[in-house]
């Protein structure tokens, strides 16, 4: 969905994904990259263009460029979705970034960004996180995060290949929050 939302902090900028973002990511997303999507690759920037507007179009999805805040360098790409703010609750994922941003304070960054504003300015009940279980680096990254695994919801996914996998589904409640909270901005002080 269209939206306004821009997050910055920490050496990072979420912006509203948009069709001019598409060549960078074209330029570094590869295999590697996408591991764990349940999308087929998008490759070339006319691919990238229409990606990003499937995740534009998405109902209750916030789709965001993440941006490094001193030059502007796309380093991703972050989305909420599944948002609900009847609930209020909301998911954080597609997320994907350049392999040169792995590692760093870049997710922890970006998640601080987004956790902040899903339980500070949205007041969420609940943020979730998931992970395909094949993705070991994504589910060791919401592991770091301090998200509480939930459990397995076996054969939920189907890969692009054909191929079935599991989802590792994580959350964080308020009462987690303020924990959560720390242990990122600790992270983000050491870093």
């Amino acid at each position: 969905m269209l939206h306004d939302v821009i997050l910055e902090g920490h050496g990072a900028r979420l912006v509203p994904l948009d069709l001019p973002h598409a060549e960078a990511l074209a330029a570094f997303v590869d295999a590697r990259v996408w591991a764990g999507m349940s999308s087929a690759l998008p490759v070339g920037v006319d691919a990238w263009r229409a990606e990003i507007e499937g995740a534009r179009a998405a109902p209750g999805r916030l789709a965001f460029a993440a941006l490094d805040a001193a030059t502007g360098e796309v380093r991703g790409s972050t989305s909420f979705y599944d948002r609900d703010l009847r609930v209020p609750r909301v998911e954080i994922g597609h997320t994907f970034f350049a392999p040169r941003w792995w590692g760093t304070s870049n997710n922890p960054a970006c998640k601080l960004l987004m956790l902040e504003h899903a339980f500070d300015v949205w007041g969420c009940a609940r943020v979730a996180l998931r992970a395909d279980t094949r993705n070991t680096r994504s589910v060791a990254a919401i592991t770091r995060l301090g998200a509480v695994p939930e459990g397995v919801l076996r054969n939920h996914r189907l890969a692009p290949d054909g191929s079935r996998g599991d989802t590792a589904y994580f959350s964080i409640l308020p009462g987690e929050w303020p924990a959560v909270r720390a242990g990122l901005r600790a992270r983000l002080g050491a870093a």
